[in-house]
């Protein structure tokens, strides 16, 4: 049978978000005394109060990239992927990643994986400007099948100058920014795909192996501190595993996708070969839109002066939900 969905893949984010909420909800206890929670459980970072500076605190992993990594004989970009993941949940709330700590669970080590893996890691916090400081390396036979590598990242702002989303009205502008390709999401979906219709060997239009095309590493979205300390941002967010309905994540306004960017070659591969819908490929990639801004009319130019690459997508509108060129994304 074709795959035609994430769900045919292995991957229900239905149930996926029932799980976490219900996970969420037995997380009642809140600490007693100074450094409290700052805000709710549920947005892109949990915030620590920390007198006139606020924490935050994001986690992320790089899920089954690493089995294509692993297929590919080459884990120097994976962990460009790990710092990314956690970092870019950071900016959208307008915090500065200054720290990073590495978990890694195996069945068995091989010191020149883990070579390449520091390759990697060092290489996304140059890009992030942070510092490694920690880590912990366990070998779980029996437990883990491979490698998977996560991390945990800190960051640190003014508490006034935290971005939430809360000043998002309609007829605020939305700004995207190109993503480098899949990322590290729909991952599952996207090896299904490419096992079932073609190689990973293979090229892709006679460019790169379709291999090559997945293990491009996530793009750093590091531009956005420098955008909110330019103008004046409404609320930020990284497109990430659910696609476009992460922008719901902002708040109960409609994000409106009127002009979106080309999704890259793979993207358009995946949906023509796997016979995968249109909604199902935008609520499971990226589809060439890695990050987006959320900023009032005026303020487009400032973004694209900071982002050259950065342009015009959409609008905020009064009908809550994500629509993409007059089409609701559920």
């Amino acid at each position: 049978m074709t795959t035609r969905s994430y769900r045919e893949a292995g991957v229900d984010i239905d149930l996926e978000a029932a799980a976490v909420a219900a996970l969420v909800a037995q997380l009642t206890f809140r600490r007693r005394g100074s450094f409290s929670m700052h805000g709710g459980v549920g947005h892109f970072a949990g915030l620590i109060e920390f007198g006139e500076m606020a924490l935050a605190l994001a986690v992320d992993g790089v899920g089954t990239k690493m089995l294509l990594a692993d297929r590919l004989q080459d884990w120097t970009t994976v962990g460009i992927d790990c710092i990314a993941m956690n970092v870019n949940d950071l900016y959208v709330m307008n915090m500065e990643p200054v720290a990073f700590v590495d978990y890694i669970a195996t069945d068995a080590l091989s010191v020149e994986k883990m070579a390449q893996i520091g390759v990697g890691l060092n290489r996304g916090a140059e890009l992030a400007n942070l510092n490694i400081i920690g880590g912990e390396t366990a070998t779980l036979k029996g437990l883990v099948n491979g490698l998977d590598l996560a991390g945990t990242c800190l960051g640190v702002q003014k508490r006034d100058r935290i971005v939430t989303g809360e000043r998002i009205t309609p007829g605020d502008a939305i700004v995207g920014v190109p993503s480098s390709g899949i990322h590290s999401n729909g991952l599952t979906l996207a090896r299904k795909l490419v096992e079932e219709h073609a190689s990973f060997e293979e090229r892709l239009g006679g460019g790169r192996t379709f291999g090559e095309e997945l293990l491009t590493p996530t793009r750093i979205y590091a531009e956005a501190l420098a955008v909110t300390a330019a103008a004046e941002v409404h609320g930020m967010c990284h497109i990430t595993g659910g696609g476009l309905r992460n922008l719901t994540r902002l708040g109960s306004v409609g994000f409106s996708i009127t002009d979106p960017f080309p999704p890259q070659p793979i993207f358009r591969w995946m949906a023509e070969a796997g016979g995968v819908a249109a909604e199902e490929m935008y609520r499971t990639f990226n589809m060439g839109m890695g990050y987006a801004f959320v900023v009032a009319p005026e303020a487009v130019d400032a973004v694209a002066a900071i982002v050259p690459d950065a342009r015009l997508v959409g609008e905020i509108v009064a009908a809550p939900g994500v629509w993409l060129e007059g089409t609701e994304i559920t």
